[in-house]
């Protein structure tokens, strides 16, 4: 088929790379160290023969059982996957979760308040790692919604078998599991095929999949396809005028740069099951044409993401074991998209990054059921970002090199301890171990004889002592009590770290046309590295209480309080040396340069989750209640200054009828006004707002129909984590652009969308 090729080709792509062949010899350490455990494993399983209840085999997953742990599975998810292109979205519902906006495919996480690095986010055993000086290509943006099989979000107490380079919490994506045929039955095809369409911005797109089911061996083939227009607000928000030189006039409510085409994915897999040994092997390409980031002063101009995945997963007498081995590659472009000044010339901006990864973890179990898991991890992650020169311009005659060989690698190694002590008590206890090295070579400027703009900043970055190395650890202990089947208590401390990442550390320029380039977080000012930055420690308390009926259907009821201290919390100051003028440090309008710095913060907070049934007729079916509220306090402890980006006070309330092949949702939701600000970016407010949705689907035998009105009442709402309204106009310069607009929220879209499985 010729859409496969680009996925087949992949293989060629990653024997080819040279710097493969150049990795450290720890690296082919691991690798034979890897090939030896699964070469063994169907010889240990002769001697240790299991037979299994199920066909599929699974990783561990003992830590589901922390109460903190949200668990989204298929069913869970499929609603969700009808209304979005953006896997990131399908967290909107779980308790502790809030979303950074930033382009329509690529929303950024955040759990209690932190966000981006702070959280770990693993895609099919994967630690995919962006590569872009403003974040665009997130890591849940390389997996389509409709690929997701089940979704792990571990809040508040993160155990260190799943943690680690994170103080935030860890999001595990997974796809859905391959399926093997019965010795009874014959082997067989099997897929899905979908569409969607959703009227704000014309949004549509498929998905399709394919499957030959053996008795031991699983082949697939999947793709998916998403593109929409910019989007419209409620109302206009902005003066209609063109957003670049003799463009086309935008209207006053439609947010420029939220556009994206070209989103295309393509994954083959291949599953090998052998008695109680699972052996996976997917490779994946990810292929965005176009996207905007109304948030960000450029747009993603193209983006090729491509993914080898090798995985084993085994049951044994004493336990289970798993291992993993994968390689991603990144090419990506920005540069200004059709709703932005580009002079003529544009400003290309250009990342190449590859990330090497592997891991190995067993869990060994004991008498009375303790559970003991070990692992190792390694991480190899290069980073080349760099702005070709531009002929007839003052961005030359050189190319700008805002990180040269930036590399940043991972070693980990943890022990976890969980103990039933009795059926009441039980409890988890952890330590891990994580070396983290950094290293950037020396950068240029378009011009280095132009001292004052390029030559002096790039000389000072030079001359520094760059490499950096991080002994970082942590450490999880939690304690469960469950006096009886209705009620459970979880309580527990958390030490966690977390190194800078490379822009953070190696972002060098202070001239403001560059600095503003250099920004994930979305509110429109510009950002300049630190080297001697610290990692962040952070220190978490955490209680939770589980109630339910002794049915868990009548009702249920979920209440998590936590507070978190973070030593070294990576903030910010405002800019005052090399091109920083003495107005960037006092202005409380426009926007501004900052640096990195290492600060004192704290968090914390409170999640309130809910579900009741309400009634339940043999004619018009059940209706459950459901309801969410979150609170998260943030506030800088150097400084005094409120944390930048804290999602308000927020509450969900949702009402569900089931009936025969029916299900019909209407949901409220409220959120209070943003006032408490981080002064020092100039953050702006946003005032409360109120929305009403409703949705509706139909389940076949091998079909199902999604229906949905989002914004019901058409209202207007600034979305208090979209960040700065950038867009269009003339984004290169510091405050060539209205300060003061925060991104707005959709308008009222009817959506529809329609999978078939055969």
């Amino acid at each position: 088929m010729q859409v496969t090729c680009e996925v087949f080709n992949v293989v060629d792509i990653y024997v080819n790379k040279s710097f493969l062949i150049s990795r450290t010899q720890s690296f082919n350490t691991l690798w034979t160290l890897l090939a030896a455990l699964l070469a063994a494993a169907p010889l240990v399983a002769i001697a240790e023969h299991l037979t299994l209840d199920q066909v599929v085999v699974t990783a561990p997953d003992g830590t589901d059982s922390i109460l903190s742990t949200s668990n989204l599975d298929e069913e869970a998810l499929a609603s969700k996957q009808a209304g979005t292109s953006d896997t990131t979205r399908l967290l909107q519902d779980v308790p502790g979760m809030s979303l950074y906006g930033a382009g329509g495919i690529s929303s950024l996480p955040a759990i209690h308040g932190m966000g981006g690095d702070r959280i770990r986010i693993q895609v099919d055993g994967m630690d995919l790692l962006p590569a872009c000086p403003n974040h665009m290509n997130s890591a849940l943006s390389y997996i389509a919604p409709t690929k997701v099989g089940s979704i792990k979000v571990y809040a508040g107490i993160t155990p260190v078998s799943v943690g680690g380079d994170s103080i935030g919490g860890t999001i595990q994506v997974e796809p859905k599991p391959p399926e093997f045929a019965r010795p009874d039955e014959d082997t067989y095809f099997t897929g899905e095929a979908g569409t969607f369409f959703r009227s704000n911005a014309n949004a549509f797109g498929y998905n399709f999949g394919l499957t030959w089911v053996g008795h031991d061996m699983n082949m697939s083939y999947s793709e998916s396809n998403a593109q929409a227009d910019n989007y419209t607000a409620a109302k206009d928000f902005k003066d209609a005028e063109p957003g670049t030189e003799g463009g086309a006039v935008i209207p006053g409510d439609e947010v420029a740069s939220s556009a994206y085409n070209g989103v295309k994915k393509q994954d083959i897999g291949l599953a090998y099951l052998y008695e109680n040994h699972l052996f996976q092997l997917n490779a994946g390409v990810q292929k965005v044409g176009f996207e905007g980031f109304p948030n960000q002063r450029m747009d993603m101009t193209d983006n090729k993401n491509t993914l080898i995945n090798l995985g084993y997963s085994g049951q044994y007498d004493w336990g289970e074991l798993e291992a993993r081995i994968y390689n991603q590659d990144t090419q990506h472009q920005m540069d200004m998209g059709p709703d932005r000044y580009s002079f003529g010339t544009g400003m290309p901006m250009e990342t190449e990054a590859n990330t090497d990864g592997a891991m190995v973890q067993g869990e060994i179990m004991l008498a009375e059921g303790d559970v003991i898991r070990l692992g190792a991890e390694y991480q190899f992650y290069t980073l080349n970002d760099w702005w070709p020169a531009v002929d007839e311009s003052n961005m030359g005659p050189n190319d700008f090199w805002n990180i040269d060989y930036g590399q940043r690698d991972k070693f980990d190694v943890f022990a976890e301890w969980e103990a039933f002590l009795n059926p009441a008590w039980s409890s988890l206890l952890g330590v891990r171990s994580t070396t983290v090295k950094t290293n950037a070579g020396p950068v240029q400027g378009y011009d280095n004889s132009d001292a004052g703009s390029w030559g002096d900043d790039a000389a000072a970055f030079n001359a520094l002592e760059r490499e950096r190395t991080d002994y970082n650890w942590d450490l999880t202990a939690l304690a469960r009590y469950s006096p009886d089947i209705t009620q459970m208590y979880e309580t527990g401390y958390a030490r966690k770290s977390r190194s800078p990442n490379l822009y953070q550390r190696y972002v060098w320029s202070t001239n403001a046309m560059a600095a503003v380039m250099n920004n994930f977080a979305g509110d429109g000012n510009g950002y300049v590295g630190n080297v001697d930055l610290k990692p962040e420690v952070a220190h978490t308390l955490s209680v939770t209480g589980d109630w339910q009926n002794a049915g868990f259907e009548q009702w249920g009821l979920k209440m998590t309080g936590y507070y978190t201290y973070i030593q070294d919390y990576i903030d910010v100051k405002r800019c005052d040396f090399s091109q920083c003028s003495p107005e960037n440090e006092t202005t409380t309008t426009g926007f501004v340069i900052l640096q990195y710095v290492n600060q004192s913060a704290q968090l914390y907070g409170l999640d309130l989750s809910g579900q009741k049934l309400l009634a339940e007729t043999a004619d018009f079916g059940r209706f459950t209640g459901t309801g969410l509220v979150n609170y998260v306090r943030g506030k800088n402890q150097t400084t005094g200054d409120n944390l930048y980006n804290i999602m308000p006070l927020n509450l969900k309330l949702a009402v569900t009828q089931s009936v025969g092949g029916w299900s019909n949702t209407a949901e409220f939701q409220a959120v209070a006004a943003k006032s408490r600000l981080s002064q020092v970016r100039n953050e702006v407010p946003t005032d409360s707002y109120q929305l009403f949705n409703l949705r509706s689907s139909y389940e076949w035998k091998q079909a199902r129909l999604d229906l949905a009105i989002e914004n019901v009442f058409d209202r207007f709402y600034s979305m208090p984590l979209g960040g700065a309204y950038v867009g269009q106009g003339n984004t290169m310069a510091l405050n060539g652009i209205p300060w003061g607009v925060p991104v707005p929220g959709m308008g009222r879209s009817i959506n529809v969308a329609l999978n078939v499985h055969f």
